[in-house]
C-alpha cells in the first residue's frame, strides 16, 4: 500500500519556523503545509489590502519561505499554504521573486482564488449566523467575505506540477487533504475516505499542539523539551490509515493522549464536522499507542457535503479603549481595588460613552471573575485593566487616559502604565451556495 508524510510546518501565523526546517531536512516527507490563516486575520489582511494592493498576505511569508524553498526543493517536497490570506497571487509572485534570489531552479508556484466572495454576499441578504441580523444590516463597515474552500483546487495545482501552492481562505484540514487527494486519486465523493483524511488534517493543522505544546500541564502532564518542539508528520495509507509521529529526537511527545486532546479541538459535534469536502464523523475514530511516539488513528468516516459553504465576513464592529497600571508590595490589593474604584467613578463624571466596561485584577480575577477569586490568596502584586467598547475613537482614548492620570492622582505606588485606543476588527458567519464561489488556480513562475 502508497504511503505519504505530510508535514505540519505551523499552526497560525506567528509560529514558530525552525520546526518546519527540521521537518524539511529530517522528516522524510513528501509534503509541508503551513496552516497559518485565522478567521479574524483575513479581515485585518483586507484591509492591508486596501492599502497596498501588493500586500495583503501573511507577514512571514517571506521569512517562511526563504527558510525551507531550497531544502523543499533539493528533496522535492511540495508546499501547501493559506498564507496568501487576503492576495493569494501577491503571495505567489513573492515567493517566485524569493525563489530567484535563493538561485533555486524553476519553480512552478499556484495561486488558489475565489475565496473572496465580498460581491456574492452583497448581492444576498444572507442571515448572520453568531447574532439576529443579516449581512446587509452591516452596511459600510462590512469589510470582507471568504469563503471556506474545500481541498479539490489545491489538489488540481498539485496534480499541474505546482510545486508550491498558495490558498487564501480554505477549510484548515483541507491543506492537508489535497495532497491525499492527489497523491491517491480519490474520488471527490468517496465520503469516507475523504472522511478519514480529514481525520488526519484535524489532527496536524495545529501543529505543535498535537506533538505535546498545549497539552503540557505540569506536574499533571509533564512533556519534555518544549523549548526544541517538534512539529508532526502524517503517515497516510492509500486506504486512508493514518500514523501520527514526529522528527526523531526532537522535543515533545506523541501520545494517545495528545491526539485525543487534538482530536476533540473545535469540534462541535464530533458525528457532523461540516467541511467543505465532506461531513467528516469522528465518532467511531480509534487512537492507539504502536511504538514511542507513533499513534494509529482510524475509523474516521463521513458523509455527503452540504450545499453551501461557510463564509467568515469581517466588518468594523466599534473602538476599545484600554488603560492598565500595576501596583507591588503590601497592600497592593487594596490599592488596586481602590485605583478601579476611581476609574469607575471617574468615567462616570466625565461622561465617557461606554456600551461596555471592564474592571478586571490581572492575576486575581480577570479570567475566572470575583467570585471564584474571592478564596484565593492576596497577591504580592497585581495590575489593573480597565476596558470599554465604544462608537468612537475619541470616547475610546479618554478611558486609558483615566487610568493613566492615577500615576499622580493615586493611589500610591501605581507604576508601568499602560493606554491603547483601536478599532475593532470583528468576524461573524454566514452560508453561501456552494455555486457561488467559483475558485481557479493560477500558475506563476519563478
Amino acid at each position: 500500500m502508497r504511503t505519504i508524510r505530510i508535514g505540519s510546518g505551523a499552526g497560525y501565523s506567528g509560529d514558530r519556523i525552525e520546526p518546519a526546517l527540521e521537518l524539511a531536512e529530517k522528516g522524510d516527507i513528501q509534503y509541508l503545509v503551513f496552516e497559518c490563516l485565522g478567521e479574524r486575520t483575513v479581515a485585518l489582511a483586507q484591509q492591508a489590502r486596501m492599502k497596498n494592493p501588493d500586500s495583503g498576505y501573511d507577514p512571514l511569508l517571506e521569512e517562511r519561505m526563504r527558510a525551507v524553498l531550497p531544502a523543499c526543493a533539493a528533496r522535492g517536497i511540495k508546499i501547501v499554504t493559506n498564507m496568501g490570506a487576503a492576495n493569494p497571487e501577491a503571495a505567489a509572485r513573492k515567493t517566485a521573486e524569493i525563489a530567484r534570489s535563493l538561485g533555486l531552479p524553476a519553480l512552478k508556484i499556484a495561486a488558489v482564488v475565489g475565496d473572496d466572495v465580498l460581491d456574492a454576499c452583497k448581492q444576498g441578504d444572507l442571515p448572520i449566523m453568531e447574532f439576529d441580523g443579516t449581512i446587509k444590516q452591516l452596511g459600510n463597515r462590512l469589510l470582507s467575505a471568504n469563503a471556506y474552500l474545500g481541498a479539490e483546487p489545491m489538489a488540481q495545482a498539485l496534480s499541474g506540477g505546482a510545486d508550491v501552492v498558495i490558498t487564501g481562505r480554505a477549510s484548515d484540514p483541507a491543506l492537508f487533504l489535497a495532497p491525499m487527494i492527489h497523491a491517491f486519486g480519490w474520488a471527490m465523493d468517496d465520503w469516507n475516505l475523504l472522511g478519514q483524511g480529514t481525520v488526519a488534517g484535524h489532527l496536524l493543522e495545529c501543529a505543535g499542539q498535537i506533538t505535546g505544546g498545549y497539552f503540557a500541564d505540569p506536574p499533571y502532564k509533564d512533556v519534555e523539551g518544549l523549548a526544541r518542539l517538534g512539529f508532526p508528520i502524517g503517515e497516510v495509507g492509500e486506504d486512508g490509515a493514518l500514523v501520527i509521529t514526529k522528527v526523531a529526537g526532537s522535543g515533545g511527545a506523541v501520545t494517545a493522549r495528545t491526539c485525543k486532546e487534538q482530536l476533540l479541538y473545535e469540534v462541535h459535534d464530533p458525528k457532523r464536522y461540516i467541511q467543505p469536502d465532506v461531513v467528516a464523523d469522528f465518532s467511531q475514530v480509534r487512537v492507539e499507542e504502536i511504538a514511542p511516539d507513533r499513534v494509529r488513528v482510524s475509523g474516521g468516516r463521513g458523509s455527503e457535503r452540504t450545499g453551501t459553504l461557510k463564509v467568515s465576513v469581517g466588518y468594523l464592529d466599534s473602538f476599545i479603549g484600554e488603560g492598565q497600571m500595576s501596583y507591588a508590595g503590601p497592600g497592593a490589593l487594596a490599592r488596586g481595588k481602590l485605583a478601579l474604584e476611581i476609574v469607575r467613578e471617574r468615567l462616570k463624571l466625565t461622561g465617557v460613552a461606554a456600551s461596555e466596561l471592564r474592571f478586571d485584577l490581572i492575576g486575581l480575577d480577570s479570567l475566572h471573575g470575583p467570585e471564584i477569586s474571592a478564596r484565593a490568596n492576596e497577591p504580592y502584586e497585581v495590575r489593573i485593566r480597565v476596558a470599554g467598547r465604544t462608537e468612537n475613537l475619541r470616547e475610546a482614548v479618554r478611558i486609558g487616559n483615566e487610568v493613566e492620570t492615577l500615576y499622580t492622582n493615586g493611589p500610591a505606588g501605581g507604576g508601568g502604565a499602560f493606554k491603547s485606543a483601536r478599532d475593532v476588527v470583528a468576524v461573524a458567519s454566514v452560508l453561501l451556495p456552494r455555486e457561488r464561489a467559483m475558485p481557479q488556480v493560477r500558475f506563476v513562475g519563478a
